[in-house]
């Protein structure tokens, strides 16, 4: 199948905005008080690079794939908890090695002209099997072997092998069909975050037809379990997505899900014109806001009727904004430079001044405030300290006759405060080091091409957690998760950090089901990170939600993770 040209995608966007606005298209009752029908429209200013589970790597880009891809477990989008998803229920054995998962008997891929008869739909172990290895397969369009590796049984082995352009018979030894619909995983060790590794959106489940037919479209062509379906991808325009009417799920009234019709996300880069549609009803929910039009956070009641004009939702994310140093190139190849840099950035200004109190510095390191249990306190800052920064650039070897070279610092520009952060840190730099700041604002998609190449020596970067644990912070730093050949593409650890003492507590930290020992063990790897500054963590976002006041049951988290199965549309304000 050939992509939708642009003549036939328009129709459809047009269509599906005059049903957004019509607060009675496709109006059904549901049991509960609830009902079906509307458009749930969103935007994203990023330009989205893949929603291909085992590419998919942007917070933007999830929010779209999440309503399409399912995997074997799911967090919870009210506490972040896991819950079965295409595994009805699971077991664990005593040595926390072997965990076996009992696949729903009723779930079937979306339907597509790839499958040449509806048994060819149907969910099972070997659908299950197959993208599981695929994760433990070398390729350049998977990012996600960091999952399994060193946990699986088999799983190095095997990735090394299909590095090589072989592919074992056995297949990846640590994953097991016992039946149609029961699938064994084998652990090497005990690996306390399994779960919350198979919610992640590396572990989604798709048919292999989709890659097979597909392999090299998989923008226009998405084949899951969701809730919903991808009906158009018009580039630079908008993804379509439509309700699945074979979908598995149930409400706790019995109601087959989903409720909406369907969901549209636009992708217009400017975050004041999508801002400006939301507040004419033309979007339903808003996601983060212009750094310079915090006021609409107070302006939610009409002021002359008192009617809530719109829901004004926030919580502490668990996110964490950073610059990256290049240290195989000068001057950053010295940590006495990379620690004065970092010592010269004033982050409670950043925090105060710049994005209005709209975030925390990350006066610890890497990992967001506010995981239970994480000794945040045995992490050492880095403090502003302006005076040891220009001791250490002297101890370094620069001064008058000998200046620091100039840098250029590398931002995106489709963020919250991006620029204005990077324009802040430039004066902040140039006054207290004296070193010439260049600031480069690229799109995205060049933005971390730069930096997965090692064409960068200084820039911002962030993470959202994919699931609520501080070792998904700390894999950014892994060893393993470095390609050290500069030659080669990087896409986990993008500052190639290696440190022997940190990679050690880490995978300590990855065997051990003591969780204060292995809180302990995190914290003591970010703490030796921390000394050599691969990175500056710079602050923790608060997230913003604005909503149209008649969404039900979309709650918010730290992570926002939205699953829209559960939407629905109350306009007459029950």
């Amino acid at each position: 199948m050939r992509p939708l040209r642009k003549y036939t995608i328009l129709p459809a966007l047009v269509l599906l905005a005059s049903c957004g606005s019509n607060d009675r298209y496709g109006a059904r009752q549901a049991e509960g008080g609830k009902r079906y029908g509307g458009v749930f429209n969103a935007n994203e200013t990023e330009q989205i690079r893949s929603i291909f589970p085992l590419s998919l790597s942007q917070a933007s880009a999830h929010r779209i794939a999440a309503q399409i891809y399912q995997g074997l477990v799911r967090l919870d989008p009210g506490d972040l908890s896991i819950r079965p998803c295409l595994a009805a229920s699971w077991e664990v054995d005593p040595n926390a090695t072997t965990f076996t998962f009992h696949l729903r008997k009723d779930v079937l891929f979306h339907a597509d002209p790839v499958f040449k008869s509806e048994d060819e739909r149907v969910v099972d172990a070997d659908a299950v099997i197959y993208c599981l290895t695929r994760i433990c397969t070398a390729s350049p369009d998977n990012q996600m072997f960091w999952l399994f590796q060193d946990q699986v049984e088999g799983a190095n082995a095997y990735y090394k092998a299909t590095a090589q352009g072989e592919v074992p018979k056995q297949g990846v030894t640590g994953f097991e069909a016992i039946d149609p619909f029961t699938v064994r995983i084998h652990l090497l060790h005990a690996a306390p975050d399994l779960l919350e590794a198979l919610a992640h959106q590396g572990c989604w489940i798709y048919p292999r037809q989709l890659v097979e037919t597909y392999g090299q479209d998989l923008m226009h062509h998405a084949i899951g379990t969701g809730p919903f379906r991808l009906k158009v991808f018009a580039p630079g325009e908008a993804f379509v997505l439509e309700r699945d009417p074979d979908h598995w799920d149930r409400d706790e009234f019995g109601n087959r899900l989903p409720f909406l019709d369907a969901i549209r996300y636009t992708l217009e880069p400017d975050k004041n014109k999508e801002l400006d549609n939301f507040l004419k009803g033309k979007i339903t929910c808003v996601f983060e806001i212009p750094i310079d039009r915090t006021s609409v956070l107070a302006d939610s009641l009409d002021p002359v009727t008192g009617q809530q004009r719109y829901l004004v939702r926030s919580v502490p994310a668990l996110s964490v904004q950073f610059y990256g140093f290049n240290a195989n190139r000068r001057p950053f190849d010295d940590v006495r430079v990379r620690r004065a840099f970092a010592m010269a950035i004033d982050k409670k200004v950043l925090v105060d001044s710049v994005l209005k109190h709209l975030a925390v510095a990350a006066d610890h390191g890497l990992v967001a405030p506010g995981l239970v249990g994480y000794p945040y306190e045995e992490v050492p800052g880095i403090p502003f300290d302006p005076d040891s920064a220009r001791l250490l650039i002297r101890q370094a070897g620069y001064g008058p006759d000998r200046p620091l070279p100039p840098v250029l610092l590398q931002v995106n520009n489709d963020g919250y405060g991006y620029v204005r952060v990077a324009e802040a840190v430039q004066a902040m730099l140039e006054g207290i080091l004296g070193v010439a700041i260049g600031v480069s604002v690229l799109p995205a998609d060049q933005h971390f091409d730069r930096i997965e190449t090692g064409r960068a020596d200084l820039w911002r970067e962030g993470w959202l957690a994919d699931h609520p644990d501080p070792a998904n912070f700390l894999a950014l730093l892994y060893g393993k998760n470095a390609v050290l050949d500069t030659n080669e593409r990087t896409f986990l650890n993008t500052t190639r950090y290696h440190n022997m003492r940190f990679d050690s507590l880490f995978v300590s930290a990855q065997r051990t089901v003591d969780r204060s020992e292995r809180m302990r063990s995190l914290a003591g790897a970010e703490a030796v990170a921390m000394q050599d500054v691969p990175l500056v963590p710079l602050y923790h976002e608060r997230s913003i939600r604005l909503m149209q006041p008649y969404v039900r049951d979309l709650p918010m988290n730290a992570m926002e993770y939205r699953d829209l199965g559960r939407v629905w549309f109350d306009r007459e304000g029950r």
